[in-house]
């Protein structure tokens, strides 16, 4: 059976998804793009959007029950790969060695133009 994950410390779904959904021991996060808990858009460039996105999803996962260190798996999505270094450095504070497995793509867009969006795999406590 799965468990629908829903906070208001991150940004509501807005469409036909959640934030994340537990099942059994796993926490699957939807990508989360650089909104605030209140949908507004972050300001600045891939550093501060790559900030905002993993708060979200430190909120999404501490409602899960779980939290980053619990990470096995992370996708990131960028709009321009020529911004990965500086997502890298962002993301390297949130999830320092042993990091989790990546995979890293660039895509032609993302929703509301932003930089970059990310989704996780974890465990659950």
């Amino acid at each position: 059976m799965k468990e629908i994950v829903q906070t208001p410390d991150a940004p509501t779904a807005i469409g036909p998804y959640s934030q994340a959904v537990i099942f059994g021991n796993l926490v699957v996060t939807s990508g989360q793009i650089p909104l605030t808990a209140s949908g507004e858009l972050v300001g600045g460039g891939i550093t501060e959007q790559t900030e905002q996105v993993l708060h979200n999803l430190q909120a999404v996962l501490q409602a899960a029950g779980t939290d980053l260190d619990r990470v096995v798996k992370t996708t990131v999505f960028l709009a321009d790969m020529n911004e990965f270094a500086a997502m890298n450095a962002v993301y390297e504070r949130f999830f320092p060695a042993p990091s989790p497995a990546r995979s890293t793509v660039q895509v032609a867009r993302l929703p509301r133009d932003v930089r970059v969006e990310i989704e996780v795999l974890a465990e659950r406590h």
